[in-house]
Formats: C-alpha cells, structure tokens, sequence
C-alpha cells in the first residue's frame, strides 16, 4: 500500500535531493525542425506541457510566451515561440487527441492567447491540479507535488531567467524541460495507482491545526 501525504511543507521540500530530467533534449528554431518534433510527439499517448515566459520586474509590462515545451518520458522539445511563432501544425497538434498534461493550465493558455496564435484548450487536456485535487491531495504546485509523490525536490533557480536569450543556456534548458517531464512523470504515476488501488492519501495536520482543533473540543 502507498502512502501519499496530502501536503508538505518547504521545509521538507527543500531537504530532499534534486531530481532532473535525464532524457535528450532538442531546442526547436525552425519550422522543419518542429515538424520533425511533431511528427514524434504524435506517436505518444501521453506528453508534458509547460511554458516558459521572460519575467517581468516593471508593472504594467508583460511579455509573449517565449518557449512551449513538450515532453515524453524520455525526449523534450523546447519550442522557441520567439524565433518560430505557432505554426499550424504545431496549434493543431496541442488541439488534437494526444493526451496532453500540465500544470496551472489556465495561466499557460492566457499567456499563449497574448500571442493572438489560438488558444489550445479544444484539446485533449489534463489539469494536475485538478487532477490531484480529485485524489486528496491539496498542494497545487509542481515542486511540492512531485516532492510527495517521489520524495525529490525540482530546482526553480532558473524560473526567473530571461527566456527571449538568443541561445538558452544548458541550465534553462535542462529547468524548462524537468518541468515538462515532470508533468508527464506525475500523471503516470498517479494513473498506475487509481488503476491498482493500492494507496491511500493521508491527512497531515499541522501544529497550528492541531492546536485548533483542541481548542473546538
């Protein structure tokens, strides 16, 4: 029987050892090369999705989604959104049957709405928040949920990096393409325990809950 924690602290996160993708990676200019990516990706069942857009530090400024990527369990895509806009075929592929997983989506397809190059939602979509929500547990970020579910942490250092770079740096890289497997990773896990039935999601009460519920006695 597995055990699943229904929510963790930073604490806890930040103790436990990093995990990163270990599959290729394939950055993404051209529309020959996006092509080739889609025409793999569609032999999958099931990939990742994430997105990745170059901070802002001034208000009222905001910038284009400037990589999309996606994931299988071994290979991840880094499509430069900036270089090679949304092709049709690769707008086709996010609205098609390929079961595509992510995290916060609603935030992914405002900030791909911005480009004005469609909005992917008629797709075949999973939302892991929802998704774990369903199961018990309550933690709604990636980080966290990956850490209940496999007791490793997944570094965020690069969240902030400037993601309009001419050439992206093996560490964007790497971050960006950890966060789209992740997805994927997640959603298989979790789908081979709901088939087997072997685990239960336990309720972590902390110490102010606690005292709390003292106090309603």
């Amino acid at each position: 029987m597995v055990v699943l924690q229904n929510k963790i602290s930073k604490k806890e996160v930040a103790e436990m050892p990093k995990a990163a993708f270990g599959g290729r990676i394939f950055v993404i200019y051209t529309e020959e090369e996006a092509r080739k990516a889609v025409a793999y990706l569609n032999s999958h069942r099931v990939v990742g999705v994430d997105t990745e857009t170059r901070p802002s530090f001034r208000k009222g400024t905001m910038h284009k989604v400037a990589l999309l990527q996606i994931a299988t369990a071994d290979t991840c895509f880094l499509f430069r959104l900036n270089h090679l806009g949304l092709p049709d075929f690769l707008e086709a592929f996010l609205q098609n049957e390929v079961l595509k997983v992510g995290l916060s989506l609603k935030d992914d397809f405002a900030a791909m709405r911005q480009r004005n190059e469609g909005d992917p939602r008629t797709g075949n979509w999973v939302e892991l928040q929802d998704y774990v929500a369903r199961l018990g547990i309550e933690e709604k970020s990636l980080q966290k949920i990956y850490a209940l579910l496999f007791g490793k942490k997944i570094s965020k250092s690069q969240q902030l990096s400037n993601w309009e770079a001419d050439a992206l740096t093996e560490a964007q890289c790497l971050y960006a393409a950890t966060d789209a497997w992740a997805c994927v990773e997640m959603y298989n896990y979790l789908e081979q325990l709901r088939r087997t039935g072997d685990f239960r999601v336990a309720k972590v009460v902390d110490q102010q809950e606690a005292a709390q519920t003292m106090d309603d006695k």
